[in-house]
């Protein structure tokens, strides 16, 4: 009977570490868990976000504004838009924009268009 009952203890004893060995696991688990707090987010907070997003992106469209109406200043030939829209086969849209970009100077549109 002793055999039996030793048995029986060695098998609890096996049931016990397993067991052990499965609340380590758990345990582990709830350190990483704990390590990352919940932040609450406030709607002040998401609000303030969103307000800075559109003042930058309102600035970004000033700015891009600002810089079109420049560009339109320049004065730029016809020719100088056909021979660039011929010589690097893009559309005349392209070609005046990067023309007036380069202050009406052809040689340098054409290095810039080939330098992208």
């Amino acid at each position: 009977m002793a055999d039996i009952n030793g048995t029986e203890d060695e098998v609890q004893d096996k049931k016990q570490k397993k067991q052990t060995k499965h609340d380590g696991g758990a345990a582990d688990l709830e350190r990483v868990t704990d390590y990352a707090e919940e932040k609450e987010i406030s709607t002040a907070n998401i609000s303030s976000a969103v307000e800075q997003f559109g003042n930058q992106r309102q600035k970004e469209d000033e700015l891009r504004v600002a810089k079109e109406m420049e560009l339109q200043k320049i004065q730029v030939k016809k020719e100088d838009i056909e021979l660039i829209m011929n010589e690097m086969l893009i559309s005349k849209l392209q070609a005046e924009k990067v023309l007036r970009e380069q202050r009406g100077d052809v040689v340098a549109a054409l290095e810039a268009i080939i330098a992208n």
